[in-house]
């Protein structure tokens, strides 16, 4: 007798398949976004082993820093003007958030997912009551949420992230 280990129910034909536990990418700030027209039996292309020629130009070898120095310098003058306004930062050993121009970001060990501010439906931040642990949660439209708790070095910190969180909302998040 043959037994089987999971759900019995299978989706209905010509339904699709959605959802978080058939596609990560489903939820929105955990992965990028999903690359769509590729077929998934498709087999990958080797990269060429000259960047030149895997761009597919007659640009000789040594142009290719170049332009990658170009894009660096790019990086540092968004990272500049990131910097121009309000932001919130707050970090422990294990979780990390930063709210700026760019978004909200929250990381928890390896973990990462960013949001723009069109994400974004609310910020929450609260505080316990006992400890030291500050949590910020952001709600997204589909009715989502994402908390993450940083454990603070003494509850006088709290007041500091509150008024530094404001201010970065008041500056950066629109409310309709």
């Amino acid at each position: 007798m043959e037994q089987r280990i999971g759900s019995n129910s299978q989706p209905l034909k010509g339904e699709p398949v959605t959802g978080a536990g058939f596609d990560p990418a489903f939820i929105p700030g955990l992965t990028g976004p999903a690359t769509q027209g590729e077929a998934e039996d498709a087999e990958p292309t080797a990269p060429a082993a000259d960047p030149a020629e895997a761009e597919g130009s007659s640009a000789p070898a040594d142009a290719v820093p170049e332009a990658e120095e170009a894009v660096s310098e790019e990086e540092s003058s968004q990272e500049e003007s990131a910097e121009d306004g309000p932001v919130f930062e707050a970090a422990d050993r294990r979780a990390r958030i930063v709210a700026d121009r760019r978004g909200v970001r929250l990381g928890l060990d390896a973990e990462e997912c960013e949001f723009s501010w069109p994400e974004i439906a609310a910020v929450e931040t609260e505080t316990a009551r006992f400890g030291k642990r500050f949590t910020v949660t952001v709600h997204t439209p589909d009715r989502r949420w994402y908390p993450i708790e940083i454990e603070a070095d003494s509850r006088s910190r709290f007041a500091e992230w509150d008024a530094s969180m404001d201010a970065v909302l008041d500056a950066y998040f629109e409310s309709e």
